[in-house]
Order: C-alpha cells, then sequence, then structure tokens
C-alpha cells in the first residue's frame, strides 16, 4: 500500500537532510569558527529553511557536537583499520605511515576540531565527549599494540602498551598544532612519522 512507504520515505529525506546541514555546518565553521556561525548561515549553506533545521536539531551545539562525533568516529575506525592490517607482529614504520593518513585528514577538521577543544574546555558535557574519543584512539592503537608485545618490542621508557598509545596521541597534537599555523600538510605528515617511529622503535631500528 502506498502509506506503508511514507515512514520509510520520510526517515530517507532525513537522513539525507541532516547529512547536508552537517557537511554545510563543517565548510562553514571550518571558515569562520565556531562561536561565529548562526543557525541562518548554516541553513543557507545547506539549502534549507530553519524548518529543516530544527527538525534535526535543537541548537547549534547540537549540530556541533553531531558533526565532531561523526568525523571523530570516522577517525577512530580508520586507525583501528589502518593497525589492523599486519599479521600477528607489527610492522612499526608501515603502520606509522598508515595511522599518519587516517590522522592528518585536512587543516579545516583540525580547525573545527580546536573549536571543539576550546568549547569543551568551558562545558564539561562537551569536555567528556571529547575524553571518550581521545580514549577510544588510545585503546585503538593500544589494543594493537598489546597484541603485537611478544613480537615487537616496546621502548621501555614509555611503559606499557597504554603509555605508548598517550605517547602517540600526544605527539600527533603537537604536530598538528604546528600544521594549523603553517599549512603545510607534507611536512607535518613527514615529521609525525619520523616522531611516531622514534618514540615506538626507541630511535634505534630503521625499516627492513
Amino acid at each position: 500500500m502506498p502509506g506503508e512507504d511514507t515512514p520509510r520515505r520520510v526517515t530517507r529525506r532525513r537522513i539525507r537532510t541532516r547529512a547536508r546541514l552537517l557537511d554545510a555546518a563543517f565548510a562553514v565553521f571550518a571558515a569562520k569558527g565556531f562561536g561565529r556561525v548562526s543557525i541562518e548561515e548554516v541553513c543557507e549553506a545547506a539549502g534549507y529553511s530553519r524548518g529543516a533545521f530544527y527538525s534535526n536539531f535543537t541548537t547549534l551545539d547540537e549540530l556541533f557536537f553531531a558533526l565532531y562525533r561523526r568525523r571523530a568516529d570516522l577517525i577512530a575506525s580508520q586507525v583501528a583499520d589502518a593497525l589492523a592490517q599486519d599479521g600477528p607482529g607489527l610492522d612499526v614504520p608501515a603502520a606509522v605511515d598508515r595511522v599518519s593518513e587516517a590522522l592528518l585528514l585536512d587543516v579545516d577538521w583540525l580547525l573545527v576540531k580546536t573549536d571543539f577543544l576550546v568549547h569543551a574546555a568551558r562545558d564539561p558535557a562537551v569536555a567528556r565527549a571529547l575524553l571518550d574519543h581521545r580514549a577510544r584512539l588510545r585503546r585503538a592503537v593500544a589494543g594493537r599494540l598489546s597484541r603485537a608485545r611478544g613480537r615487537t618490542g616496546l621502548p621501555a621508557v614509555l611503559g606499557d602498551a597504554d603509555g605508548a598509545a598517550r605517547a602517540v596521541v600526544a605527539a600527533y597534537d603537537g604536530v598538528t598544532t604546528q600544521l594549523l599555523l603553517d599549512k603545510d600538510v607534507e611536512a607535518a605528515r613527514a615529521w609525525l612519522k619520523q616522531l611516531l617511529t622514534a618514540l615506538l622503535t626507541d630511535g634505534s631500528r630503521t625499516p627492513a
């Protein structure tokens, strides 16, 4: 019956509308910064009315949160996939190459993420979401390092696999801060690869 398909069509349409709003918001936030963007600007960029916005989000904060979570989930998945490609052991230089490619997406994402970090520093609920994302990244790295511990040694100074994972995330934070300023993606990627390889191999091994 015609009426039976209506909820499904509405659901698909709403999913498309939400996705377009998130894509438009990403571009606007990256260009102007969160806190300098209005709901009207997001709607105009997406080609929708305020009604379409309010059928998906109650506030701009909620949209920003959804946008961050969508990107954060994608990155966590990419990192986990990059680390899963070796066998029981771990080819550190090759894994570092793959993780560097997955982490360094683009400067626009880093701008939006930095805005989210500043926002989270002033809002405990948002901070918990950011901490959760960082913890998931660390778990993806630590889990893989733990599985390879018998075949791939880690520098003693890092302690356990969780300590090594924290060092990886900290190195990424430092490199991307420079990237935000000079916009040199290739230099940042090369430096991140060197830094992570040195961290995870004690700087004493070179690729085979």
